[in-house]
């Protein structure tokens, strides 16, 4: 049988999209059905920025890959704890169980989406989506992941050096501390944030004090910061598959996500 061709094979992901958009930004996720085979780390292409899938508005200002915008940072470190919402932490256990996620991370998720913009309707299964596909909520290879947050060893994408499909990109001395290679940079962390996007976007989500793409809260909130920022409605399939791409500029990567996502709304819904 014939393959589909590219822009009907893509309106047809955009159907499954649209219809599972609202019920993702709600709430619901889990990667029981659906999960992708494995994970995915250090996403930058080596062809540079490239436009939103066909039919998807482009954001605004996505001149860059996963670790790479011209937006500016809507998250900083020095909150204190007295400006981080509570999660319910019923929920968070019982999330956590259901859908098998570290509850340390189920945490993370949902407060983070408690401290989006206003006006981003962005689900919690949509962060999970996420760090599934790029480090396994942080336990990826035996890894586990602290009620601190931190994984029991640091996550690192291979070296952006432009072999493959990674894009080339130096280090500088204040990337280098994030990953230790002085020549090239490395995404880092369980949402795999390359450091030049960490600048940007750097957050503060458990009001420590501190802000490190190392420390899921901090790495979930800095999340939401770079999802939401163009304003994409995360209610519909476009609105949502655009906001997803711009993360990272693969629609292999939009797929992922939302195939994780939504087998964790199946397992938590």
């Amino acid at each position: 049988m014939r393959a589909l061709p590219a822009v009907l094979l893509f309106l047809v992901v955009l159907a499954v999209l649209a219809g599972a958009a609202t019920w993702l930004q709600q709430g619901v996720l889990d990667p029981a059905r659906g999960r992708p085979a494995g994970p995915i780390i250090g996403g930058a292409p080596a062809d540079g920025p490239v436009g939103p899938p066909e039919a998807a508005p482009a954001p605004a200002g996505a001149a860059g890959a996963a670790g790479g915008s011209g937006r500016s940072a809507s998250g900083v470190a020095g909150r204190s704890p007295g400006d981080v919402p509570v999660v319910d932490p019923g929920w968070a256990a019982t999330t956590a169980e259901r859908a098998g996620i570290p509850l340390p991370a189920i945490t993370a998720y949902g407060r983070a989406t408690l401290m989006a913009p206003a006006g981003c309707s962005i689900g919690w299964t949509t962060l999970a989506g996420i760090g599934w596909v790029e480090s396994q909520h942080g336990t990826i290879d035996g890894r586990t992941l602290g009620a601190d947050g931190r994984s029991s060893e640091p996550i690192l994408g291979p070296a952006l050096d432009g072999r493959g499909k990674v894009a080339a990109i130096r280090a500088t001395p204040s990337s280098t501390r994030w990953h230790g290679n002085p020549t090239w940079d490395h995404a880092v962390g369980p949402m795999q944030f390359i450091p030049s996007t960490w600048e940007r976007w750097a957050a503060d989500g458990d009001g420590d004090g501190t802000a490190d793409p190392n420390d899921v809260d901090d790495a979930a909130l800095a999340a939401v910061g770079y999802l939401c920022a163009d304003r994409h409605d995360l209610t519909t399939g476009a609105g949502w598959s655009a906001a997803v791409f711009s993360y990272n500029h693969a629609q292999e990567y939009v797929v992922a996500v939302h195939a994780a996502a939504t087998s964790y709304a199946e397992r938590t819904g």
